[in-house]
C-alpha cells in the first residue's frame, strides 16, 4: 500500500480544524433534527444550516490544502454551499425540489465522504471507517428521499428532511471528531 506520508503529518498538524468543523457540523445537525417541527419555512432553515456547514467546510478545506482529499473536501463543501442556496433562493416549505436538491446533495456529499475515506486510508488516517460509513449513511439518506419521492406525505415533509438532514451532519461531524481526536494522538 502506497503512503502519504505529508498527508498524515498534515492531517496530526491541523487536527484542530477537523475538530472544530466536525463540532459545528454535530450541533448544525442537532439543530435540523430538533428546529424543524417549529420551523417556519423550512428550506430556508434547511438552506441556511447546509450553506453555513458548507462555508465552515470550504474555509476548513483551504485551509488544510496538503491533508489527504483535499479534492473531495472540497466538492463536499461546494456542494452543501450551492444545495443551501438553492433552497435559500428557492424557499418551499415542502414539496419535490427540496427532495430534489437534497437527495443530489446526499448522493454528491456521500461519494466524496467515501473518497475522502479512501484517501484518509492511504496515508494511514486513523479512524478513516467513520468517514466511510458517513458517506454510506449519506447515500443510503438520499436512497430514502428517492425512495419515498413523491409519496412524502405534506404533513411529515418537514419532519423527516430535518431529520434526514440532521443525520448526514451528525455523521459527518461525529467522523471528523473522531479523525481530529485520532490525529492528535502521539504517535510511536
Amino acid at each position: 500500500m502506497l503512503v502519504d506520508r505529508k498527508g498524515a503529518r498534515s492531517l496530526r498538524e491541523q487536527w484542530g480544524l477537523f475538530l472544530v468543523e466536525g463540532v459545528v457540523l454535530l450541533v448544525l445537525g442537532l439543530a435540523a433534527i430538533v428546529l424543524p417541527p417549529i420551523a417556519l419555512a423550512l428550506a430556508l432553515f434547511l438552506g441556511w444550516i447546509l450553506a453555513i456547514a458548507g462555508l465552515v467546510g470550504l474555509f476548513t478545506t483551504l485551509l488544510m490544502r496538503a491533508a489527504p482529499g483535499f479534492p473531495a473536501s472540497l466538492v463536499s463543501a461546494l456542494a452543501a454551499i450551492v444545495a443551501g442556496l438553492l433552497l435559500i433562493g428557492w424557499p418551499v416549505a415542502t414539496g419535490w425540489p427540496l427532495e430534489v436538491v437534497l437527495a443530489i446533495f446526499f448522493a454528491i456529499e456521500g461519494v466524496a465522504s467515501i473518497v475522502l475515506a479512501l484517501e484518509h486510508r492511504r496515508a494511514m488516517s486513523g479512524r478513516w471507517s467513520s468517514m466511510l460509513v458517513s458517506g454510506i449513511v449519506d447515500i443510503v439518506l438520499g436512497a430514502i428521499l428517492v425512495a419515498n419521492f413523491p409519496g412524502i406525505a405534506p404533513g411529515n415533509a418537514g419532519l423527516m428532511v430535518g431529520l434526514l438532514v440532521g443525520v448526514n451532519m451528525v455523521f459527518g461531524g461525529a467522523s471528523l471528531v473522531a479523525m481530529a481526536l485520532d490525529a492528535r494522538a502521539p504517535r510511536p
